[in-house]
Parts: structure tokens; sequence; C-alpha cells
């Protein structure tokens, strides 16, 4: 009985691993939803890290265009220790955390892995 319920979670964990997507910025993006996905929290980073990865998650995973809108769905502002979950869909959309100036709440895939460069030639 213990062999079979460990082999149960060892099964369980493999699932979830296989589901995750190691961003460009080494920060993990899991589905969620047929639209929707989160980025867990991994060490300190702020609102342009976890944008940067939704955005390489939606181009490089998803396959979608640049153009691809992203719409941050968790409240915010962010709490340590806590990730941010974003959706394709602008049902339910909140403020990015970033400062863009627009109506609208959500913004291009390819905005986002642009946050990814402005990040790498700070290092």
């Amino acid at each position: 009985m213990r062999l079979l319920f460990a082999v149960l979670i060892c099964q369980s964990l493999a699932v979830t691993s296989a589901q995750a997507y190691l961003a460009t910025n080494d920060l993990k993006v899991v589905a969620t939803g047929p639209q929707a996905f989160h980025v867990p929290y991994r060490g300190q980073s702020g609102a342009p890290a976890f944008w940067c990865a939704a955005g390489d998650y939606v181009v490089r995973k998803l396959g979608l265009s640049h153009a691809t809108r992203i719409y941050r769905t968790s409240s915010g502002p962010r709490r340590g220790g806590n990730g941010i979950d974003f959706s394709l869909s602008s049902q339910g959309a909140k403020s990015s955390g970033l400062l863009v100036i627009s109506r609208d709440k959500g913004i291009s895939a390819g905005h986002a892995r642009a946050l990814c460069e402005a990040r790498r030639r700070r290092k």
C-alpha cells in the first residue's frame, strides 16, 4: 500500500513538472486553464519579471503572435511570496502593475517580452 501511494505521488509530481514552462528569465509558468496561466513567486522579482515570463510563454510556448494581448487577473499589489495570474481574455482583468499609459488593462506579448531584454541589459 505504501509503495502504491509513493508511486501515485511521484506520478502527480511528474505531471505537474511536465506542465510547467521555464521562461527565459527562469520563472516558471503553469497553465491553469485554456486561456489562463500562473507565474509563481520565485525569489526577488518585480512585476516586469512576471510579465517577461508571461510574454515568453505566450510567444514561445503557445506559439501566438507578439500582438496577442495578455491580461493580469490577480489583484495587486502583489504581496511578497505570491505569484501573478494572467489570461488571454480581458474578462476579470486587473491593473497590470506596470506604468503603462493606456485605457486597456492588458499589454501585448511583444511588450511583455521586451521587459526580458530590458532586464538583461541592466545586469
